[in-house]
């Protein structure tokens, strides 16, 4: 599931002519959805805009769980998604809703203007 989700954002982006973000646009997708997959409850949902002068990625799920990032030793294998996500995008936030369980992940790239326009495109996961 993640894989595929994956290949779409970057097929989703070369279509939109902004593949120069796709690398780390992809990497966020994977992390962000593996958070939800593993700790976070169905339905998982990815959405991905772009409009005015940012593109953004959110990953919605229904888990009761605030996602935090971890301080982790060196040798450490796992726990390092939230810290990439933060590296990598402009912005990036948790937003729950104002009532029920579940929460929105989510991370921002600001454009040059030339590339500003407007898309959208979600998945079910």
């Amino acid at each position: 599931m993640i894989g595929k989700a994956r290949r779409l954002v970057g097929d989703v982006l070369g279509n939109w002519r902004l593949s120069r973000l796709a690398d780390d646009v992809v990497l966020v997708v994977g992390e962000l959805l593996a958070n939800a997959v593993t700790y976070g409850e169905p339905p998982i949902r990815l959405s991905l805009w772009c409009g005015g002068d940012k593109l953004c990625v959110r990953v919605t799920d229904h888990g009761p769980e605030q996602p935090r990032p971890l301080n982790l030793a060196l040798e450490a294998v796992h726990g390092r998604g939230l810290n990439i996500v933060a590296a990598l995008a402009h912005e990036n936030g948790v937003t729950r809703p104002a009532e029920g369980p579940g929460k929105t992940v989510w991370a921002c790239w600001y454009l040059p203007a030339r590339d500003a326009g407007s898309s959208r495109v979600t998945a079910g996961l």
